[in-house]
């Protein structure tokens, strides 16, 4: 199928033939038959794409700032690796669309053939095929066409913006801004029994406004604006203004607040400059509300991704209820968008669709309408041209399921220049993801679907780097299908996974498993064991991780998807003291922290464990998120017969005995084993050996704390 991304190193416009989703939680597959281009959303990301690294850096500081700090901690070219990996991502396009279900899960209110539109970022996107979430869907009325459909969701982000400009019969409202949302915003407006007043820099859409159905409006420049505007009003001054403007001035918040009203209410839509002028607001002590996108849900994953509706008593109007809602004026005739979309192309002129946007043609736009392939057949496999490396005999082919950041930025780097290795084929949970990274990294196909990897006879094995949920699934059907696994930490997040993957492993001993514990094969790890060779007494080990906080939705925090930080991580430091020891855990000790403001899952992110080995060595993990994040990551130190061994981040390591001290540094990077560990994954499946047996211990303890 096709599908528009945007290149995030040169901000081209990219129309691919990328594999179709696939079915997947409770969800439809959807067959659009158009998607509406926000100007807005995905204007300034193409300016953001197409600009140099430098204005990039500019204009996303913050983001520019976890670089910096990247850079410091892990060195330069793990930094520059980081951001080249997500580069090489390109970004799918689009939001809103509507067209005709093709496939619906069991437990979706959608049947095949229903007529939907659809929303969100990441799902509703400009392509042939799309996969949305049940939340994210609704059933277009019978009157209403596909096309005007097609709005929906742009047409509920002006419906939250009323929403939140709280509104009652009779009032007056000031539009600042009468693009495509403010066209819809004013027509909403009006539909809901109010006086409406807007204002532009075009007088041809001030025009257009009130030919469809707005009161009266102004030009931002005319001189008699702020007259006019208050003759509208009566002189009082407006109940509400809702900014839907886009622009780095500051003047509409500026005009927002001479024009309200005392106690008014403004509501700002678009993005505009956020310098608010104190004393006008303070004076009319006026209230400043910002809108938050589509409605309740948005930015949720229990809402949009696993379909956890809001109780309709307590959140009456939720993302989806604004798109039924919006959908309901169009079918009255109270909302109408046929003079809005001023502009149609087919999906293949894609490149054409955004150079309006871009201010290339020097045409005026508001309403970019796509349209596609209604009878595009679906393709779960793609094969990719120009980016195959020669295969020789004896190479172990490898198939790769998941291409997220971590795969992108780590994984995928690392495994590419190893010799010895066929790439084959590489899955992903979107097309446009495995399409792009089977071209940057060098597999024969992308596909869409996990399963299509796993049968294919000329893979032999897979490595899985998909979300912790699907790691012990996705392992044991390799294994049943005869593949060699290399599967991500956390194996498993429950016992009863961890027994189904154990069985199946003892079902086919042949096949070599490896988890994704790579500091144990980092450089400065294979230091330390040389440096204590030969030991005879036990060691002490200590290792501290300041492992910084994620972000509250973090889908690392919901249970069916990652588990817990406390099982996805620990497990990792657990088994690098086992491997130091080089003798299996035979005790341990668990203390976390509590009270405060911490939440329970955040309490099992601040523990400290103690671990006792069979050869009596001891360690104590400290792990935590309370620390200062600018300080090390990770501190190890190693104690025994007289010698001691200290490592910072593994760019750092001192070995000391006999007063004599050894010191590395690597400047450049940080080493942890990623590429070592893919290697010793590749060597023992030709030894025809597994380490499987060694992983099982810490992962046991961990699923029965918890």
């Amino acid at each position: 199928m096709k599908q528009i991304m945007v290149d995030l190193k040169k901000g081209a416009i990219l129309v691919e033939e990328v594999p179709s989703p696939v079915m997947k939680g409770e969800g439809v597959l959807v067959h659009n038959h158009y998607s509406v281009i926000s100007g807005g959303t995905e204007g300034s990301l193409l300016n953001l794409a197409s600009s140099s690294y430098l204005s990039k850096a500019r204009k996303k500081p913050d983001l520019f700032k976890k670089v910096l700090e990247m850079a410091r901690k892990q060195g330069p070219l793990t930094a520059y690796q980081a951001v080249r990996g997500r580069l090489n991502k390109p970004e799918p396009l689009g939001y809103s669309c509507a067209g005709i279900v093709s496939e619906a899960s069991a437990n979706s209110p959608f049947s095949k053939g229903d007529r939907v539109a659809c929303g969100g970022v990441g799902f509703a996107n400009h392509a042939d095929v799309v996969y949305v979430p049940k939340n994210l869907c609704v059933k277009v009325p019978d009157n209403v066409t596909l096309k005007d459909a097609a709005f929906t969701t742009i047409g509920s982000i002006a419906m939250q913006g009323v929403r939140n400009a709280e509104l009652k019969v009779g009032e007056k409202a000031l539009v600042i801004g009468l693009g495509l949302i403010g066209q819809i915003t004013a027509q909403i407006l009006k539909a809901s029994g109010l006086r409406v007043f807007g204002i532009d820099l075009d007088k041809k859409k001030i025009d257009l406004a009130m030919e469809l159905g707005m009161d009266d409006g102004a030009v931002a420049s005319a001189e008699n604006l702020d007259e006019r505007a208050s003759a509208f009003s009566g002189g009082k001054g407006f109940d509400a203004v809702i900014i839907t403007a886009a622009t780095s001035s500051n003047e509409p918040l500026a005009s927002a607040g001479r024009l309200a009203r005392y106690k008014g209410r403004i509501v700002l839509v678009g993005v505009v400059g956020m310098e608010i002028p104190r004393d006008t607001y303070y004076a009319k002590e006026l209230e400043f509300v910002i809108s938050s996108s589509y409605g309740p849900g948005r930015y949720d994953p229990e809402y949009e991704d696993l379909g956890h509706d809001y109780p309709y008593g307590y959140v009456r109007w939720t993302e989806k209820r604004n798109m039924d809602a919006f959908l309901d004026l169009i079918s009255q005739g109270k909302i109408k968008l046929e003079k809005l979309a001023t502009h149609e192309f087919h999906i293949e002129r894609a490149a054409d669709a955004y150079s309006l946007i871009n201010g290339k043609q020097g045409v005026s736009y508001l309403g970019i309408v796509l349209r596609y392939n209604r009878k595009k057949k679906n393709l779960e496999k793609v094969p990719v041209q120009g980016a195959l490396k020669k295969a020789h005999k004896g190479d172990i082919r490898l198939g790769w399921v998941g291409a997220g950041s971590f795969a992108m930025t780590t994984l995928l780097p690392a495994v590419k220049d190893i010799k010895g290795v066929d790439l084959i084929g590489i899955s992903a949970g979107s097309g446009a993801g495995s399409s792009s990274s089977a071209r940057v990294h060098g597999f024969r196909y992308a596909s869409s679907d996990h399963k299509s990897i796993i049968k294919d006879p000329k893979v032999d094995a897979v490595v899985i780097t998909t979300r912790n949920s699907t790691h012990a699934q996705i392992a044991i059907e390799a294994l049943n299908m005869g593949k060699h696994v290399f599967v991500e930490k956390p194996m498993a997040l429950t016992s009863d996974e961890l027994i189904r993957l154990v069985d199946a492993h003892r079902q086919h001993p042949d096949q070599v498993i490896q988890v994704g514990y790579n500091r144990r094969y980092a450089h400065f790890t294979s230091k330390i064991k040389e440096f204590f060779e030969g030991r005879k007494g036990p060691m002490m080990i200590y290792y501290r991780v300041n492992s910084g906080k994620l972000p509250k939705n973090s889908w690392i925090y919901e249970d069916r998807e990652g588990g817990s930080r406390y099982i996805t991580e620990l497990c990792h430091f657990m088994d690098y003291c086992q491997f130091l020891s080089g003798s299996k855990i035979v005790d341990h000790n668990v203390l976390k922290v509590e009270g405060g403001s911490l939440s329970e899952k955040e309490e099992w992110e601040n523990v400290i464990m103690t671990l006792k080995f069979g050869d009596g060595s001891v360690a104590t993990i400290l792990y935590n998120t309370v620390g200062d994040p600018s300080y090390s990551k990770e501190f190890l130190e190693v104690h025994s017969e007289g010698s001691t061994a200290i490592m910072t981040d593994f760019r750092e390591l001192e070995l000391i005995r006999n007063g004599k001290k050894k010191k590395f540094r690597d400047r450049l990077r940080t080493d942890k084993g990623h590429r070592s560990s893919i290697v010793h994954f590749l060597n023992n499946i030709k030894r025809g050996k597994s380490e499987f047996d060694e992983y099982i211990p810490a992962m046991e303890i961990l699923l029965d704390d918890v």
